[in-house]
């Protein structure tokens, strides 16, 4: 008989449906009168910001920050934690993708903590925060809205790591597929495979349980199903709900299984060429996926099962319909030795289905730079 798996992470509470967006900040009241929106520009370009802000009662002082664009750095937390402070803020909401919520979760993580940003990025552990923090994700890709992981870049050490804390847990999520709208194709694409990507290294990742297979598993159902159509059209209402909910069940699973080593080659990859997480996740799917099959054993049989072709096919089609290009093949390798020391020693990595070795990242590395 299965048990429950002995630790389990979700969200305190998670809201869905068109429309659901405008109950933000209505649920944000209960946790004080003064708190920080942090968004990106197509909030403003939308509208949606200043609609969100209108529906604030006049006692509620909200001050909205808007994140300049790019994966979020230490530099621009610290000017967040700055912003939040002066404010006095005691909740922190965010609307936006991936970057805009991580920079938003680590605010909420670390505006109480005592010492610099940087040392917390360098591993000190972090204490838990009573800063509420409420995410409502305008793409569908990384998952941030379900975990309690924040991904940061140190611009200055050209370093990318997590911080996490069940703490940092959002406390409300408002999954509302009328948010995609404002995404780029491009964008749809990129986060959509990082999303489906996530959901098969959750399946088959080491510390994977029954339950977290379970979501895992109908995350890449949906993903798989609606990111084409969802690409070609952003407001078919059926498909972007199911991407959205398919991205954050791969986030839930995440979150309780860790992941593998397309997210260990993904950070050290992307800081040193400034790309997309999405982009370097997508072409280091199929490398990893022929490196990893014999180590998944019938999980490779489930996932074709649930991708309805063999997982590498499938792939290689989605690649070629969301015109995903290699930003990599053809180019040379910057810091070879850097880029293979810090996916050996990722806890992505570690999750892997099979062992890694530095002889294996050489291997992986020869055919994403072909």
């Amino acid at each position: 008989m299965e048990t429950l798996p002995k630790s389990l992470l979700f969200p305190l509470q998670t809201i869905s449906g068109v429309g659901s967006v405008a109950q933000l900040i209505p649920e944000c009241l209960v946790f004080g009168r003064r708190g920080m929106l942090v968004h990106g520009r197509s909030l403003v370009r939308s509208g949606m910001l200043s609609k969100l802000l209108a529906a604030a009662p006049d006692d509620q002082s909200i001050c909205a920050w808007r994140h300049p664009g790019g994966e979020p750095t230490l530099d621009q937390l610290e000017d967040l934690l700055s912003a939040a402070r002066g404010h006095g803020a005691e909740w922190i909401a965010a609307v936006g993708g991936g970057s805009v919520l991580d920079i938003a979760k680590a605010a909420a993580g670390l505006l109480e903590a005592p010492l610099p940003v940087q040392v917390y990025h360098d591993g000190e552990p972090i204490e838990a925060s009573t800063i509420p923090f409420v995410a409502a994700p305008t793409t569908a890709g990384t998952g941030s809205e379900a975990t309690s992981v924040s991904v940061l870049t140190n611009s200055v050490a050209c370093t990318k790591r997590s911080i996490r804390h069940p703490s940092l847990l959002p406390r409300c999520v408002i999954l509302d597929s009328e948010l995609l709208q404002s995404c780029p194709p491009s964008v749809i694409a990129s986060a959509g495979m990082d999303a489906l990507t996530q959901a098969i290294e959750a399946f088959t990742s080491r510390h994977a349980t029954w339950l977290s297979d379970v979501v895992a598993l109908k995350a890449v159902e949906m993903i798989n199903m609606a990111l084409p159509t969802v690409y070609e059209n952003s407001s078919d209402p059926t498909a972007a709900d199911a991407l959205l909910e398919g991205s954050y069940l791969a986030g839930i699973a995440l979150s309780n299984a860790r992941l593998g080593v397309v997210h260990g080659l993904a950070h050290p990859l992307g800081v040193r060429y400034h790309q997309p997480h999405g982009v370097v996740c997508s072409v280091c799917l199929l490398p990893a996926l022929n490196f990893n099959r014999a180590a998944m054993g019938e999980k490779y049989d489930a996932l074709e099962a649930a991708l309805h072709a063999d997982p590498v096919t499938r792939v290689t089609e989605l690649l070629a319909t969301l015109k995903i290009t290699s930003p990599f093949f053809g180019e040379a390798v910057v810091d070879r030795e850097g880029i293979i020391r810090e996916t050996l020693a990722s806890g992505s990595t570690a999750a892997n289905p099979r062992i890694v070795t530095e002889a294996d990242v050489e291997a992986l590395l020869l055919q994403i730079f072909g």
